[in-house]
């Protein structure tokens, strides 16, 4: 992760500012996670001397904003890809026809869409249980029942191996 991270730096190679500061943001809460839970897991495993609560809900945090972020990044990108599909159907319609070439980028980009929703729909399905897993009393935190938590679950990593064996990915 770290990376990753050390390589995106500042996502200046990102074409649009509000897809890289979300980025920037997501590394930031990915890059907290990791240390948070070991923290909180060594805590658990008396390795050292502070109690884990407080560690697992920071770590929990940090894997709910992640999330966060990464929904609001798949927002954006499919807007951006839907302002580029209605430029060129317009680009098209002043050229009166549609060519191979437009036809072909039209599919991918409408791939690109499909593949940003799923991504929205599996973060929100990981959002859910991780709300769920923080303390009571914020928003359903422990509500959930256990057959739900389940699902959620399965919703999420059907979708990711759907995007892996399908080769969408919504990073690649």
């Amino acid at each position: 992760m770290f990376a990753y991270t050390w390589s995106y730096g500042l996502g200046v190679s990102e074409e649009d500012a509000g897809v890289r500061w979300i980025c920037v943001i997501n590394n930031l809460a990915d890059q907290l996670y990791y240390p948070l839970e070991h923290i909180a897991w060594a805590a658990d495993a008396r390795l050292i001397g502070v109690k884990s609560a407080r560690w697992w809900t920071l770590s929990t945090l940090m894997w709910a904003v992640s999330l966060l972020m990464n929904i609001l990044r798949s927002v954006r990108v499919i807007l951006l890809l839907r302002k580029k599909l209605r430029k060129n159907g317009r680009t098209n319609q002043r050229k009166g026809s549609l060519s191979e070439a437009g036809v072909s980028r039209s599919t991918e980009v409408q791939q690109q869409v499909h593949s940003e929703v799923l991504s929205i729909l599996s973060s929100m399905a990981d959002l859910s249980n991780a709300i769920h897993w923080l303390p009571p009393g914020f928003l359903w935190s422990s509500r959930f029942p256990h057959w739900l938590v389940g699902l959620l679950g399965t919703v999420s990593s059907l979708i990711g191996l759907y995007q892996t064996y399908s080769g969408g990915g919504a990073n690649g």
